[in-house]
């Protein structure tokens, strides 16, 4: 009875046994579901890290980059070398491309080979795991960071492809002296690109993440060293090279640099500072993303000009001078700046002067003026009184401009005249004329300018404040025929995947009439003529000398403030001087920096280049005058400019004050198919 009582009791535990077993896998199979359903509801998690954004000039250099602390750079698995791939995988996960994310045989030999040695000898976590950690955990060695750990490789590896963990992992993974990820890490240690490594160099920067502070060649090169050697070997045992490679790479050797790729990117720092302005207001990007987002933000500078912009200045504006300075150049054809610079030292005032300040621009606002009385029927020819003028108004108030030093022809001079000896009473005239509120929508609704002009007399000399990036984008629209443009400052954006998240985009829109900006441009030439000189000099007589292509431009003149604003068919530049606190600019000298810093500059950035001339349009006509009158030159005038005119609206009388004893030649047409002498002439010249 005892011994079937025993039997009856075996079986009972035996039963209980078999139930509890299964009862425990039951429940083990159901934990497994409900991590794997957690993990399928879960979705897959976000893998950006935070890394630094670049900013690129437009040859694709790196200009400039967010500074975390950490150097981080992005790379996709076909720009890094198949042999750091391989040594990573060889010393840091074999079956990676077998395992689900966890390696069990891996993890039981490291159990066991733990409990023999009765401490943490030996690791076990596969890329995904490491991965998980890098991204989202800390490196605490409690249960809960575990069981996190766990169930985020399961979520990773349900929800993305082998390829993509092995690059970001590449990408995330800490080598050491600030650098994460494989691109920040080559260029660190070996001063090239993740793609450029050979096989020694990758077998040296796949030991660094196992202690990156011991493995560094940096600080322990023979730490390094044997590693190297240990992984080459591994490497050979896997397949991945062969014995013979294996002995080469251990022989070859390998240079360290030691320094960050971007570390002194310091180029243009007002214009950085407008990119990331933009990058924050008119796209729509959080700061934190602009820092620490990984994008990848490519620019208009031309990092040439830059340097140019930034010599010249130096060289013309003496140390000891506290004249501030904005300046702007930029591709007329589509509003790309290509160089920028907004103060004389970025350390000591980081107020943009270039973009953010607002000075009276003087006779530069002009050229504005000046093609709104063209589309009233104005012409270079068009002659009024050059003498002290006091202009009376209805409420009884009184106006006297006044021209520079109070010099005046006191008698006609023409338009082109104006124009090139910056004639204060006939700006106020044709303003007066075309009445007050044209200028003032001219330079809105044509010229795009961002401050209004306001509806004084006074605003054709310039008195009405205006921004150098709008002068010099109003300017480009004269230099590109009339199409409207407006300064770019980014032309692409990616984020940290190298996604397109913004392109730039430009449409050809005729904004002004395109025969009446090229005389215009014809008439801005005039500066550097002394054809033109009259009771003075023109405005750009100091600098005619260093000129050796054609420009078209304008001066600006305030007891405050110095333009020069000009251009060729390939570059409008414009630069301002003063002082901050609006002192007045008293000595000679002062008055000439913007004018030479414009002209050094347009003649070294654009050196390179072809020489072109304006191209006269087709409803344009060229005819000889003299400048003095606007009078058709006759072979007796001592002097002769070359001058357009839309045609039509070209002068038909001749010059009658040299022909002496002569009778005037008889005003009548050409005959048909034989041309007048003064087309001949300009057949000659041009």
């Amino acid at each position: 009875m005892e011994v079937m009582a025993r039997m009856e009791k075996t079986k009972k535990y035996a039963r209980f046994a078999v139930v509890g077993t299964l009862a425990g896998l039951v429940l083990f199979l159901v934990g497994i579901m409900g991590v794997l359903i957690y993990a399928k509801v879960q979705g897959p998690p976000p893998l950006a890290v935070p890394q630094s954004t670049l900013i690129y000039g437009e040859d694709g250099s790196v200009i400039g980059e967010t500074n975390t602390g950490e150097k981080r750079y992005w790379v996709g698995l076909k720009e890094i070398s198949p042999a750091l791939i391989e040594a990573t995988i060889s010393i840091e996960d074999k079956s990676f491309y077998q395992h689900y994310g966890f390696d069990l045989k891996r993890m039981a030999g490291a159990a066991l080979a733990d409990v023999k040695a009765m401490s943490k000898v030996q690791g076990a976590s596969t890329i995904s795991q490491q991965y998980a950690r890098n991204l989202f955990l800390s490196h605490d060695k409690t249960w809960k960071r575990k069981i996190s750990e766990a169930l985020y490789t399961i979520r990773i590896e349900m929800n993305y492809s082998k390829k993509d963990i092995l690059e970001g992992y590449l990408n995330t993974i800490y080598y050491g002296h600030g650098a994460y990820g494989v691109q920040a890490a080559s260029q660190y240690y070996f001063g090239k690109d993740a793609n450029q490594l050979t096989v020694s160099e990758a077998a040296m920067l796949a030991g660094i993440p196992k202690a990156p502070s011991y493995y560094s060649p940096v600080t322990h090169p023979e730490n390094a060293k044997k590693r190297q050697e240990l992984i080459l070997q591994s490497m050979t045992g896997d397949g991945f090279i062969t014995k013979e490679q294996e002995a080469v790479s251990k022989a070859a050797p390998i240079r360290i640099t030691g320094e960050h790729a971007h570390q002194k990117a310091e180029t243009a720092p007002y214009f950085q500072d407008v990119v990331k302005s933009i990058l924050r207001s008119d796209l729509g990007i959080e700061e934190r993303t602009i820092e620490m987002g990984g994008l990848k933000v490519y620019t208009t500078l031309n990092p040439d000009h830059q340097q140019v912009a930034e010599k010249v200045v130096k060289e013309q504006i003496p140390d000891e001078s506290d004249i501030q300075l904005g300046f702007v150049s930029m591709n007329p054809k589509n509003g790309y700046v290509t160089a920028l610079v907004g103060g004389r030292d970025y350390e000591e005032s980081p107020f943009n002067r270039a973009v953010q300040a607002i000075r009276q621009p003087g006779s530069t606002i002009k050229p504005l003026l000046y093609y709104s009385a063209l589309k009233q029927g104005f012409t270079p020819a068009t002659t009024m009184k050059s003498e002290m003028t006091s202009f009376t108004f209805d409420d009884g108030k009184k106006y006297t401009p006044h021209n520079y030093n109070n010099k005046y022809a006191d008698g006609d001079i023409t338009l082109a005249q104006a124009i090139a000896l910056s004639d204060n009473v006939y700006a106020v005239k044709t303003h007066l004329f075309i009445g007050q509120d044209t200028l003032t929508k001219t330079a809105k609704d044509k010229f795009g300018l961002t401050t209004k002009v306001k509806k004084y007399p006074s605003s054709a000399l310039g008195t009405s404040g205006a921004r150098v990036i709008d002068m010099v984008n109003a300017y480009s629209i004269f230099a590109n025929g009339g199409y409207k443009v407006k300064p770019v400052f980014i032309t692409k954006v990616e984020d940290w995947s190298g996604k397109v998240i913004y392109e730039s985009e430009s449409k050809k829109e005729q904004v002004l009439d395109p025969d009446l900006t090229y005389v215009m441009t014809h008439m801005l030439t005039g500066i550097f003529d002394p054809k033109l000189n009259d009771y003075s000099t023109v405005t750009g007589i100091q600098i005619r000398k260093d000129a050796t292509r054609p420009y078209a431009g304008k001066s600006g003149t305030t007891n405050t403030d110095n333009w020069m604003i000009g251009y060729s068919p390939q570059l409008t530049v414009g630069v301002w001087t003063g002082y901050d606190k609006g002192k007045e600019v008293s000595l000679v000298d002062d008055k000439y920096y913007a004018k030479k810093i414009w002209v050094h500059f347009m003649e070294e950035a654009l050196k390179d280049e072809p020489v072109k001339n304006f191209k006269p349009t087709k409803g344009v006509v060229g005819v000889a005058v003299n400048p003095h009158n606007g009078l058709l030159a006759t072979e007796d005038c001592p002097v002769q400019r070359f001058t357009y005119f839309v045609k039509g609206t070209e002068p038909t009388e001749y010059c009658h004050e040299h022909l002496g004893e002569k009778e005037a030649p008889k005003e009548k047409a050409p005959e048909k198919g034989k041309k007048p002498w003064y087309e001949k002439v300009r057949d000659w010249i041009f």
